[in-house]
């Protein structure tokens, strides 16, 4: 081997060595960073003595594919357990000291005290404050479901913002690893920012990807909707400015396919937009569904009879409702009744009414009278009393069976929403810890071990030294050749 050729050889391992080094020093000071993979520098050998440097990125298609799946669950479940104790705040208040259930308690209460004493008229207009208490209660509890979809409506409209956003910058992203790929530059990074976008992506619905030749990438949704393929697929959504009772909301539509969510607080429905839909259509609208029907059960409760016992039709007493003199239909469920049902202004005291009638009756004609000549007789009030602990009939389409007293039902409307509290919870703390775990998986397998990079710096160094080494070698050759030749 002449001297040349041991010179180029060593040349060749510095300009390699240097490489690699600059790999491993690259793979150190990203360590912490959750979205980079780490780099190997393969060194392949070419001509004698020459030494090539490839650089290969750590990968591993399975993990990621759970990884993401697991994200999609977790912000799908996020969403739902913050939205719920979100509306329970808003709903019930603190410890459901706002709640339908504890103001229909504080009503039963007054009730009570007012049949032990029915001659006292401060006791009466007790009673009827307690009324309007739960009148309030229901009115306040519709406008805070109705607010809270809205909001949520305006969550899935920047979601949906942001999942455009994220499908953009992918289309670019995509596009400058394909022309690198097809010019053979070092794509690593870009891969790495491709991942990066990815899980961000998949946090809104959940995705597959597979990937073509000059690794150009192809997202579908989990069931198999286009999200891109070259560009981007149009996701939409119309926003509804202002919800009441009833109101549907817009989808949202991926490709032209809308998101699907699915009941109840684990829901397979995975992703923050599925999520957010689940709330705004699932959620809430069963639990306006259920102030409704407690606003059904106290007219009911509270509704005036013939007091003759003849063809004369209930009609609504100390609650009533626009469609007074008329009831609600038995058992059926009438959207918007808990924003619209009022307390009787005839017995209202405040509205220049007759407290006094609620023990009395009449306020619907002289046929519903039940205490007449001004005798001050209780069995009107403890009718009413028993009424509110009487099962009847409920629509079932409010989700918490279709038969109750007006009590229960209303204590089991906030066990409903509770229960659904605790499954979503246990469901985040479930849905967290496999991506938490899916993450530190992926990581053991694509991560930077910071030890062995510096084990490996260690042993790059003693390359480096013997190809010094090599070089001096052959400076003290070239040396003494040529003193030789003077």
């Amino acid at each position: 081997m002449s001297l040349s050729t041991a010179l180029n050889i060593a040349q060749s391992a510095l300009q390699s060595t240097s490489r690699q080094t600059s790999i491993v020093s690259r793979n150190v000071a990203d360590a912490q960073n959750p979205d980079y993979s780490r780099r190997t520098a393969v060194v392949v050998s070419t001509a004698p003595g020459a030494r090539v440097v490839q650089i290969q990125r750590a990968a591993s298609e399975v993990l990621f594919r759970q990884n993401l799946s697991a994200l999609s669950s977790a912000a799908g479940q996020k969403a739902l357990s913050s939205g719920l104790d979100r509306l329970d705040m808003s709903v019930n208040g603190v410890d459901n000291s706002n709640s339908a259930a504890a103001a229909i308690g504080k009503l039963q209460e007054a009730m009570q005290l007012y049949s032990a004493t029915p001659s006292n008229r401060n006791l009466a207009d007790n009673a009827v404050n307690a009324a309007r208490d739960v009148v309030r209660t229901l009115n306040e509890g519709t406008q805070a479901i109705q607010s809270f979809r809205a909001q949520n409506d305006a969550e899935i409209a920047n979601a949906v913002d942001d999942l455009n956003s994220l499908l953009s910058q992918f289309e670019d992203n995509n596009k400058q690893i394909q022309s690198g790929t097809r010019a053979g530059r070092d794509v690593s990074d870009a891969l790495d920012r491709r991942d990066s976008l990815l899980k961000k992506i998949a946090e809104y619905v959940p995705i597959s990807t597979f990937t073509r030749g000059d690794n150009d990438m192809v997202i579908t949704t989990k069931d198999g909707t286009m999200l891109f393929e070259t560009v981007p697929r149009s996701v939409t959504f119309t926003p509804t400015p202002a919800y009441a009772a009833g109101t549907t909301g817009n989808p949202v539509y991926i490709d032209g396919v809308p998101i699907v969510a699915t009941p109840g607080a684990e829901s397979t429905a995975s992703g923050r937009i599925a999520g957010l839909v689940q709330l705004r259509d699932g959620v809430a609208t069963t639990m306006q569904g259920q102030l409704d029907e407690v606003a059904r059960g106290l007219i009911s409760a509270f509704a005036e009879s013939d007091a003759s016992g003849g063809p004369l039709p209930d009609a609504p007493g100390l609650f009533t409702w626009p469609g007074a003199p008329a009831m609600p239909a038995a058992g059926t469920l009438v959207n918007g009744l808990a924003r619209s049902i009022s307390v009787n202004p005839l017995m209202d005291s405040n509205a220049g009414g007759n407290p006094e009638l609620l023990r009395d009756g009449g306020a619907n004609g002289a046929g519903y009278v039940a205490n007449s000549a001004g005798a001050s007789y209780s069995e009107l009030l403890i009718q009413y009393a028993d009424r509110l602990e009487t099962p009847i009939a409920f629509d079932p389409a409010a989700g918490i069976g279709n038969s109750a007293s007006v009590s229960a039902y209303s204590s089991n409307s906030i066990g409903w929403l509770q229960g659904l509290r605790k499954d979503a919870s246990n469901a985040v703390e479930t849905t967290s810890a496999l991506a938490t775990r899916s993450a530190e998986a992926l990581s053991n397998e694509t991560g930077v071990n910071v030890d062995n990079e510096l084990s490996l710096l260690l042993d790059l160094e003693h390359t480096y030294e013997a190809s010094a080494r090599l070089i001096k070698a052959v400076d003290d050759m070239l040396v003494a050749l040529l003193a030789a030749v003077r």
